[in-house]
């Protein structure tokens, strides 16, 4: 079986994105899994190496069409996006957002015409992608506008073999209670049940309530009996293995004491806190529902500690490594 090219992106030039990059791109085990295409200014990418202290070996190319796999197994792409005077680390600007969204814009379109069979790269800060022009409220969602989505598409984190979705996700929490309706709570349901089947695992899917201690038998709020339980039933009568919904303060005690290997909160924190807890240098952000597999660290672009050489490149590292299970799973 052929390796599969995977596109890789430093994310926002100013985060510790570059670093990780040059950490993990001189590991032999990284290298051997893939043939891979770094996508960005190759300034950027060497300015990440000198602060990691190592030099990546790369071959520089001008087209994705001369990468010969033969002849190597990490190449550049050097788009010349980002000059490093404009962009300062640890400083947030829309040098930086504008360059890491055109990077990516880049990387997505050689994908859409087949040319690469996955993507990954480092974290984007949404404020400065806004600033930069690309006024999504997050990456996912330029990554669907690239490919004409509406809907059908979320992230998705996978720490220890656990995956992680949610009903909301960027959206403020006031605003939380009434964006969770039967439909988007059955909808969600399947999604994970869907995303998590593709990646070759029998899901069994733990979801949890809304409200303190899954609002009590009604005593707490009615969302729970009203509108999460009967999406659940639903779900079930459908051939899903969906339990709940469970009080969110043990939900995490759960997923090893009763082997589910799926959690659906109901809003963003309810997971998120819980995954960066246990494991916050391992966490990995899948975005589901794309044509092409495309994984992410689960951490931001840490810009106060960007430039200083101490980044830990090993959630980039598990993200490199599931990007290339799940294509070779024929995960899509």
């Amino acid at each position: 079986m052929s390796k599969p090219r995977v596109g890789l992106l430093y994310g926002d030039a100013a985060g510790v994105g570059p670093e990780i990059v040059a950490r993990a791109m001189i590991k032999e085990e990284i290298l051997e899994q893939a043939t891979w295409v770094l996508i960005g200014d190759e300034r950027i990418f060497q300015r990440g190496a000198e602060v990691a202290g190592n030099e990546m070996k790369y071959q520089k190319v001008d087209t994705i069409d001369d990468v010969d796999p033969a002849k190597g197994s990490l190449w550049l792409i050097d788009v010349k996006s980002t000059d490093p005077n404009d962009v300062e680390y640890g400083t947030l600007s829309a040098a930086s957002g504008k360059a890491a969204g055109d990077n990516l814009v880049y990387a997505l379109n050689l994908a859409k015409e087949g040319k690469l069979d996955g993507l990954t790269y480092g974290s984007m800060n949404k404020s400065a992608l806004y600033q930069g022009g690309y006024e999504f409220k997050d990456d996912i969602h330029l990554v669907a506008s690239v490919f004409e989505l509406e809907s059908g598409f979320s992230e998705v984190n996978v720490m220890n073999d656990v995956w992680f979705t949610r009903v909301t996700s960027h959206v403020p929490l006031k605003e939380v209670a009434e964006n969770i309706t039967k439909e988007s709570v059955l909808e969600s349901i399947y999604f994970a049940n869907e995303i998590v089947s593709k990646a070759g695992i029998k899901p069994k899917i733990a979801i949890a309530g809304l409200n303190p201690h899954a609002g009590d038998n009604g005593l707490l709020g009615d969302e729970e009996n009203d509108i999460i339980i009967p999406a659940i039933e639903e779900a079930k009568e459908n051939g899903v293995d969906a339990h709940g919904p469970f009080p969110a303060d043990t939900m995490f005690l759960r997923l090893e004491k009763e082997s589910f290997n799926t959690l659906l909160a109901m809003y963003h924190d309810q997971a998120q806190i819980g995954m960066k807890t246990l494991g916050f240098s391992k966490g990995i952000t899948i975005s589901g529902g794309l044509p092409i597999v495309i994984t992410t660290p689960a951490h931001g672009t840490a810009f106060d500690i960007a430039g200083k050489g101490i980044a830990d490149s090993n959630a980039l590292e598990e993200s490199l490594k599931l990007c290339v299970k799940l294509i070779n799973n024929g995960y899509k």
